[in-house]
């Protein structure tokens, strides 16, 4: 049984480190002290339809780690490195439309991968002490304003983009926070802005979604668009939304921070899997249920949907008009069973507006049913030049 607290925290460091966990610290139970922050940032309906986020659960839990565990004397803030990806990319001529994934899910989903260390280290810590020790643990799935905790425990500072960025290592790191039941010693809370003048990130953004103070509107952020939102993008957001079909890296991409120190690997279990950093969006727009759900088993794009990855992919194709690309977005229009599928779909036929692309829309537009990709077929023709009638 270990008990100096200064050699025990020791030793969880150097176990979380040795399970992964590149950024460590310590930080207080003490409430947050940006909660109304969230709070007028909810009230101001900027989360979008993440209605959970607004119940009083919500609010209760994140006002004061203590609601969630009531003997909490100290949390943890870890961070652990995935791949950064690179800037810029240059497709080789004639190449096959590609979209883009966010490179946190290139490889195996985080929720599952930080489940088991912090588990670990869990139980790493209750050997130390030699009996149990009351905890709670979360990644990017409890109610507790985490960037914050990170801050406080001394990992970094919040960027203008609202990402944690740590000035050794720059902002490609997933968070974790453990709640204890032990008091040990808090490390000090990182204060310097070193953001400065800097306004890259809110510059790069291209649906303009970074705020002043340092917030998301959720409702235009490309990452929520086609993550969390689960019915149709708003048209006028569609084009900015580019190669993007799952997430978005642009203003971590242009951060000098991560430009300077920011390396390509990662750790080991986020390493890319085939065919998803940069996915074929032809082949992927015609992905069946079995074959969606076995490439991206135990992988973050599967949070997306099958519905709603493929409506991104059609954006995606819509955004990069390639004659190339009627055949396959035609037959999702006609066959598809997802209604927001062929919705989007008909979007991209509009886009491209070739005489192919028309007359597919045409075809559609005398079998389909439902009132919205209806409608999405008339916009659509009606951009192109035809007759938005038959």
């Amino acid at each position: 049984m270990m008990k100096d607290s200064r050699q025990l925290r020791r030793a969880i460091e150097i176990e979380a480190r040795r399970l992964g966990f590149e950024l460590f610290g310590v930080t207080t139970a003490e409430p947050p002290a940006h909660f109304g922050v969230f709070q007028r940032w909810v009230a101001q309906g900027l989360h979008g339809q993440m209605g959970y986020l607004a119940s009083e659960r919500s609010f209760e839990r994140r006002s004061d780690p203590r609601r969630i565990l009531p003997e909490c004397r100290s949390i943890l803030a870890l961070g652990i490195r995935y791949p950064a990806p690179l800037s810029g990319r240059t497709p080789p001529p004639n190449a096959a439309s590609s979209g883009r994934v966010s490179a946190y899910a290139w490889g195996d989903d985080y929720h599952d991968v930080l489940a088991e260390r912090l588990a670990a280290l869990a139980d790493f810590i209750e050997r130390q002490v030699g009996e149990p020790v009351p905890n709670r643990w979360y990644t990017d799935s409890g109610p507790l304003l985490e960037r914050e905790l990170a801050q406080r425990a001394g990992l970094g500072w919040i960027g203008k983009n609202s990402c944690l960025i740590n000035p050794a290592h720059g902002s490609y790191f997933l968070l974790a926070e453990m709640l204890l039941g032990l008091e040990l010693e808090p490390d000090r809370v990182l204060i310097t802005d070193y953001c400065g003048t800097c306004t890259r990130c809110l510059e790069a953004c291209p649906t303009a979604c970074i705020l002043p103070d340092r917030t998301i509107d959720a409702r235009r952020c490309i990452s929520y668009l086609t993550i969390e939102l689960k019915g149709a993008v708003e048209a006028e957001l569609r084009p900015q939304l580019g190669e993007w079909v799952f997430g978005c890296d642009i203003c971590q991409q242009v951060c000098p921070w991560n430009v300077r120190f920011a390396r390509p690997q990662g750790d080991p279990a986020f390493d890319p899997r085939p065919g998803v950093p940069e996915p074929e969006l032809q082949q992927e727009l015609a992905l069946q249920p079995e074959a969606f759900s076995r490439k991206f088993k135990r992988n973050p794009v599967k949070r997306a949907r099958r519905a709603g990855y493929l409506r991104n992919v059609a954006l995606a194709l819509g955004n990069q008009p390639d004659p190339r690309s009627v055949p396959v977005l035609k037959s999702a229009l006609l066959s598809e069973p997802e209604p927001l599928v062929r919705q989007h779909a008909a979007w991209a036929l509009g886009r491209i507006a070739d005489a192919e692309a028309r007359a597919a829309l045409k075809e559609a537009r005398s079998n389909e049913a439902d009132p919205a990709v209806l409608d999405e077929i008339r916009a659509a023709l009606g951009r192109s030049g035809a007759a938005p009638e038959a």
